[in-house]
């Protein structure tokens, strides 16, 4: 998993340990948190991966939050449906071909999920740049401690997780 983070980052020279000891360090935090999951591609080869965990229902994961959250993400948070999306990583030579779309996609849908979010590093512009791209809205910055640590939030709505029986219509989670 982490010699797959190292291929996929580009980091600066000398850096490298400390990206991938970071990286070992996100996921072994996120491991802990209750109802963790992880899906992996494999191409024989491990290509891929996608890993988050669901969002607390009290809202504590938005904590640090500047301004307003949006109301439809705070009732879906308080409502079970949102599920966060901590690190999503793709081989280079597999990134043109949608794999984190299906990784994301997949991990979403098997925990039933209304909204998908995830913070991610303010500096790390094409990792915000590869979320936008994939659909998800930038909705605003999150602070966290210890340090000046600058946090993107981003969220992606998704359609109701149900079954639609005839005559009914599935309703979609909207963000403003």
């Amino acid at each position: 998993m982490a010699a797959l983070y190292e291929e996929s980052c580009a980091t600066a020279p000398g850096r490298e340990y400390r990206g991938r000891k970071d990286f070992l360090h996100r996921l072994t935090r996120d491991i802990w948190r209750p109802g963790f999951a992880m899906l992996t591609a494999e191409a024989p080869d491990l290509v891929g991966c996608a890993f988050g965990f669901p969002v607390p229902r009290d809202g504590s994961w938005w904590n640090g939050f500047r301004g307003t959250l949006p109301q439809d993400v705070d009732q879906l948070t308080a409502s079970g449906h949102t599920f966060a999306i901590s690190g999503i990583v793709v081989r280079p030579s597999e990134r043109h071909h949608g794999l984190a779309d299906r990784l994301q996609e997949r991990l979403l849908a098997d925990h039933r999920a209304l909204l998908g979010a995830t913070l991610v590093d303010r500096t790390h512009r094409a990792a915000c740049a590869g979320f936008r791209s994939r659909g998800w809205r930038d909705i605003g910055l999150v602070y966290r401690p210890p340090g000046p640590t600058v946090l993107r939030a981003l969220v992606l709505p998704r359609g109701e997780p149900t079954t639609v029986k005839p005559g009914h219509v599935a309703q979609q989670a909207r963000i403003r």
